[in-house]
C-alpha cells in the first residue's frame, strides 16, 4: 500500500522557496521574471495545448539509462500520468519530482504508472534520478519532439534567456542543442486508450499540479 501523502502542499513548498529566493535575488531579476511569467500568459500560448477528450499522441523515449519507453505499452496495462518538466536546472521541477515521488504509491494503487519528461540529455536525466531518489520512468525528449505534439513548446525571448544565464541554467548545456525552447510545464492523466481525462498547462512555471489533484483524476478514470 501507499505511504501517506505528505501534509504540507506543492503550492505551499513552492511559497517558501520563493520567499527565500526573494530575500537573495536581486529585485530586478525578479521583476524580470515576473515580467517574462505575463508575457507568456498573455500570448495565449498555454490555449493551444493538448486538452480534455483530446488523443494522446504515442510515443517511445529513452528513460535515464538509455530504455525505451513507449506510452501504448503503458497504457496496455492501466492510465497513465505525464508530466513534462523544463529539466533539473529548475528549482520548481525539482519540488515538483519530489512531491510526485512522495504520491507514486497512491498513484500506482490506482493502477497508474508516472513518466516525467523533459527536453534534458539522458545524463542530465539521470542526475535528477540520482538526486532525488526518483523511482518512476524520467525520460529524455530530444529537441522537445513530444512536447511539440502535446503543443507545449515555446522559444525563449533574449531577455529570459538572459535571466536563465544569469542563474547558470544555459539550456545548450543541458538539452544538447543551441534551440533555446522549453515546454510548458503540463500534467496529463490519460486513460488506457490514450485520452486525455485531465490536463494542466500554466505559462507560469511557478505553477504546477497537486498530487491530490492528479489522484482525484486517476480516481474519476477508473469509474
Amino acid at each position: 500500500m501507499s505511504q501517506d501523502l505528505p501534509n504540507a502542499t506543492l503550492k505551499s513548498t513552492i511559497d517558501t522557496f520563493m520567499q527565500a529566493a526573494a530575500k537573495h535575488a536581486p529585485p530586478e531579476v525578479l521583476t524580470g521574471l515576473s515580467g517574462e511569467i505575463k508575457k507568456l500568459a498573455e500570448s495565449g500560448i498555454a490555449r493551444q495545448a493538448l486538452r480534455v477528450d483530446a488523443k494522446a499522441p504515442d510515443f517511445t523515449l529513452p528513460d535515464s539509462h538509455g530504455n525505451p519507453v513507449t506510452l501504448s505499452a503503458l497504457l496496455a496495462k492501466g492510465p497513465a500520468v505525464v508530466t513534462f518538466y523544463r529539466g533539473g536546472w529548475c528549482p520548481f521541477c525539482d519540488l515538483q519530482l519530489r512531491a510526485y515521488q512522495g504520491a507514486l504509491g497512491a498513484i500506482r494503487d490506482l493502477g497508474a504508472e508516472l513518466v516525467a519528461i523533459s527536453p534534458q540529455t539522458p545524463d542530465h536525466a539521470l542526475s535528477d534520478v540520482e538526486k532525488k531518489q526518483l523511482t518512476f520512468p524520467v525520460l529524455t525528449d530530444k529537441g522537445n519532439r513530444v512536447a511539440r505534439e502535446f503543443r507545449l513548446v515555446f522559444a525563449l525571448s533574449d531577455a529570459l534567456r538572459k535571466l536563465l544565464t544569469h542563474f547558470g541554467s544555459v539550456l545548450p548545456k543541458f538539452n544538447g542543442d543551441d534551440s533555446w525552447e522549453l515546454p510548458m510545464p503540463g500534467t496529463f492523466v490519460l486513460d488506457r486508450q490514450g485520452v486525455v481525462r485531465f490536463a494542466s498547462v500554466d505559462p507560469n512555471w511557478m505553477v504546477r499540479v497537486e498530487p491530490t489533484a492528479i489522484l482525484d483524476a486517476l480516481r474519476v478514470v477508473r469509474l
